[in-house]
């Protein structure tokens, strides 16, 4: 019995030893997984407040559960976006054409192939075709090799289709795709990562592009020059921020919009912006795991959501989201075996359309204020909204449950006018939209944003190149290209170059005046400084523009001046 006993402890150690080293390799191999900690306080965000609350279920179609993939996404829509057994897919976006048909770019490789889901960097892409957005989307053409893709259509009509590395460019959406290249011009700013750009066109036609990392990028034509703009990342700084990737931006008729995701986390954030350039970020999750739901409740459990992309109405509202999905870790997703990846569409509430109608700005003197809340196609404001369960202000008001309530109503046409008492709306300075969140007489979600009339959503934007420095006799003469890249002509500024050493205290060392500036319009400045800036030596260097009481960078980096 004693040896009997001890035999079974060594086995029991044995196993333990066993299970502990296969624990510590699994940890290993899941270690790019980890758990984020949301703040305490979206606890208390109310319905509607996250970005999140606007999925939808997805539209019914075919129901199996003979197809691939683990439990979790058992039984689920096989014609939901885009599988087959054939092909592993990821990426995508979707482009509705002019022959009223929904055309989806995206990317995929033999799902047989040795090593499996590993094998995207030979993506190929493809676009497929569908009668509905939702699909299912069958390939209509091979576009070529690449991985990530993401189409958007140019002011001339040509489309334009990036790919890590990559571009095409075509006619029409069903035309010839030719190889291309996009040129970035870093504008003496250091090398970021392309890897996956997002795209939005502004209201000139003009393209805003963010890169993975966060920074923002301008082209005038949008093909083939992209300018590098801004020095600083627009993702918040959370924990996990150096894990973000796979950037979605689009603008609507009131503002721009950014989703970023956090891939290691698997939690995704949401950003606003009147411009482009300056951000906002909302509380509370983007996404996460589980927002795949049938109409009854039922969850396709996909193991990851990436390469978020939106699908806009004619208002430039998200109307769908389209996701690359996998059932399970992707290095499980092995050839040739039951686990792959897909294009996901899953439906958006796109929100109401609203117009601010008092134009007088809000002080702490305005007692009411009125809102329009427009009629459209499946919604009838007049018999649908629930008066009393809306709220409007700010979204640092609204999202908690607070702003202002309701306090009348009036039919005009077919559209609703909705009076609120101002007290608590929130409303500064610096809000470009306003939120409405409330709920239909049937308990759904309604929500909205609203421009507010004597704001500027058309700003300046002053960027500039690195400066060139060049000894003197009697110092340093200094030449900086100023660009304005936003659609509002700029201000009278005063220009400062900055500079620090190793141990220094920052310094400026020479300003200017910088006249108004068009959009799209640059000016070369040339100042002189008594300091001398020595060969070969790194400084902090930062170029500075003031406008009256206000001081913002438009250049920072840290380098040789003069080499």
């Amino acid at each position: 019995m004693r040896f009997y006993s001890l035999f079974l402890l060594v086995l029991l150690w044995a196993g333990f030893q066993n299970s502990s080293a296969q624990a510590l390799k699994t940890e290993k191999k899941e270690a790019w997984v980890v758990k984020r900690e949301t703040p305490k306080e979206w606890e208390q965000l109310v319905y509607g407040a996250r970005f999140m609350d606007r999925f939808l279920p997805m539209p019914s179609g075919t129901l199996s559960d003979k197809s691939w993939g683990d439990a979790c996404v058992q039984p689920r829509y096989i014609d939901n976006g885009i599988e087959d057994d054939t092909r592993s897919y990821w990426g995508g976006n979707i482009l509705k054409g002019e022959d009223g048909k929904y055309h989806l770019f995206v990317c995929g490789w033999p799902e047989d192939s040795p090593k499996g889901h590993m094998t995207w960097p030979n993506s190929t892409v493809y676009r497929a075709v569908s009668d509905k957005p939702y699909g299912p989307y069958v390939i209509a053409d091979t576009i070529g090799r690449g991985h990530n893709p993401e189409a958007f259509r140019l002011k001339d009509g040509r489309y334009v289709l990036y790919a890590i590395g990559k571009c095409y460019i075509a006619d029409d959406l069903n035309g010839k795709w030719v190889r291309k290249k996009l040129n970035f011009d870093l504008r003496g700013r250091k090398k970021v990562n392309l890897s996956n750009c997002t795209f939005s066109r502004r209201e000139d036609g003009s393209f805003l592009m963010v890169s993975r990392t966060g920074r923002i990028w301008i082209s005038r034509t949008g093909y083939p020059d992209f300018q590098f703009v801004d020095d600083g990342c627009i993702y918040p700084n959370v924990a996990g921020s150096g894990d973000f990737e796979d950037p979605v931006v689009w603008r609507d008729h009131i503002q721009y919009h950014l989703i970023v995701n956090d891939w290691r986390g698997r939690i995704a954030y949401y950003l606003r912006s009147k411009d482009g350039v300056n951000w906002v970020t909302d509380p509370g999750e983007a996404y996460t795991p589980g927002i795949a739901v049938h109409a009854d409740g039922k969850k396709e459990n996909w193991y990851k959501y990436e390469r978020i992309k939106i699908l806009q109405d004619n208002y430039g509202r998200a109307v769908q989201a389209n996701f690359a999905v996998v059932d399970v870790a992707k290095d499980k997703d092995m050839g040739n075996d039951n686990h792959s990846s897909k294009n996901l569409c899953i439906p958006l509430n796109p929100g109401m359309l609203l117009t601010y109608l008092d134009t007088e700005p809000v002080t702490s003197n305005t007692k009411t204020i009125r809102v329009r809340i427009s009629a459209e196609e499946g919604f009838d404001p007049q018999t649908e909204v629930d008066i009393k369960s809306l709220r409007f202000g700010a979204s640092t008001e609204v999202n908690w449950g607070r702003g202002c309530k309701a306090i009348s109503s009036q039919k005009e046409g077919k559209d609703l006018i909705v009076t609120f008492n101002a007290a608590g709306n929130g409303i500064t300075s610096e809000e470009f939209a306003p939120k409405m969140i409330g709920k239909t007489k049937n308990g759904n979600l309604i929500y909205g944003y609203a421009r507010l009339p004597w704001v500027n959503y058309n700003s300046p934007i002053l960027s500039a190149r690195k400066p060139i420095f060049t000894s003197s006799a009697s110092g340093t003469d200094i030449t900086v290209e100023v660009d304005n890249f936003g659609l509002a002509v700029s201000e009278l500024a005063t220009l400062s170059i900055n500079v620090s050493a190793k141990g220094e205290k920052e310094q400026e060392i020479a300003t200017a005046k910088l006249l108004p500036l068009k959009p799209y319009e640059n000016a070369n400045i040339k100042m002189s400084t008594s300091k001398v800036i020595e060969k070969g030596k790194n400084y902090v260097l930062e170029v500075k523009v003031r406008i009256g009481e206000q001081e913002h960078s438009i250049f920072r980096t840290k380098s040789e001046l003069i080499k």
